[in-house]
């Protein structure tokens, strides 16, 4: 049987050999997982690449990944192609009430004239760093207060995105109104683009978490977000992810992940803490 349907014949076929090589290889650098269920997945998303290419067959684009010396700029473009990116302002609000109004204030006693760091791993196109931005733009912290916003993604077409600071509609189901009102402007073509005020309270850097030693880059953060990310890693992944977030991390540092992620069997560096408004992982 085809396993290309007539509706999707642009596509290129992906035997079941060759989707493992690239399967292995796209797990062996990013550390995503495809499982042998998804080979039409990655047939679908990879396939434009092999046609731009010009190559009539997976098997050579393979070739293409595994020697030549272009693979690592192609590489690149793979894990743009592969990656979901389905964000929103102001998602999962019970953890975003935790952090404005629990893990801020207490951080700021403990170290209230400090800098305090706060990473987007896997930011998307930047609603959950802006989120994060206007959140502490909205609150009263005092003077002293300091806050730097680092923001990475793999992906760069999603990060292009985000430095632009544009939205559209979509972006919006979950912002409250009047915050609308004050941090966007409305543009010509019926998006919203950020206001500066808020565009400059974050950076925005391209970054694979499987990449220890650019990781580590990062420097010490006081709190991390990792939201609706690790649940594209498999087991051995995600600890080695969460091993480095533990190196990032400050003593007593916050981790929040998505509400669909634990850390169970995962990693027992971290504690659970039960907060007012939710539960998040602490260093």
């Amino acid at each position: 049987m085809n396993p290309i349907h007539p509706e999707n014949n642009h596509y290129v076929e992906m035997p079941e050999d060759v989707f493992r090589l690239i399967r292995d290889l796209i797990y062996e650098r990013s550390g995503i997982y495809f499982q042998d269920s998804s080979r039409y997945i990655l047939q679908k998303r990879l396939s434009p690449r092999v046609r731009l290419l010009n190559f009539d067959s997976f098997q050579k684009y393979f070739y293409f990944l595994h020697y030549d010396p272009r693979a690592e700029s192609e590489l690149e473009m793979v894990f743009d192609a592969v990656t979901t990116n389905e964000t929103y302002f102001f998602r999962e609000p019970a953890q975003l009430d935790a952090f404005a109004q629990e893990i801020i204030p207490e951080i700021l006693r403990r170290k209230p004239h400090q800098k305090i760091r706060i990473w987007s791993a896997g930011c998307s196109s930047g609603e959950e760093p802006f989120t994060v931005a206007m959140l502490l733009a909205e609150r009263e912290h005092g003077e002293e207060a300091r806050f730097e916003i680092f923001a990475s993604d793999i992906n760069h077409e999603v990060l292009a995105r985000a430095r632009s600071g544009r939205y559209r509609d979509s972006s919006f189901r979950s912002t409250p109104p009047h915050l609308k009102e004050k941090y966007f402007v409305p543009e010509a073509d019926g998006s919203w683009r950020i206001s500066d005020e808020i565009r400059n309270l974050v950076s925005f850097g391209r970054l694979n978490l499987y990449d220890h030693l650019k990781v580590s880059l990062v420097g010490a953060v006081d709190v991390i977000f990792c939201r609706n990310v690790i649940i594209y890693f498999d087991d051995a992944s995600k600890r080695r992810v969460i091993n480095s977030f533990h190196d990032r991390l400050v003593e007593d540092g916050y981790l929040l992940l998505g509400h669909a992620e634990s850390l169970i069997s995962l990693s027992t560096d971290f504690k659970l803490r039960h907060l007012e408004h939710d539960m998040v992982y602490q260093k």
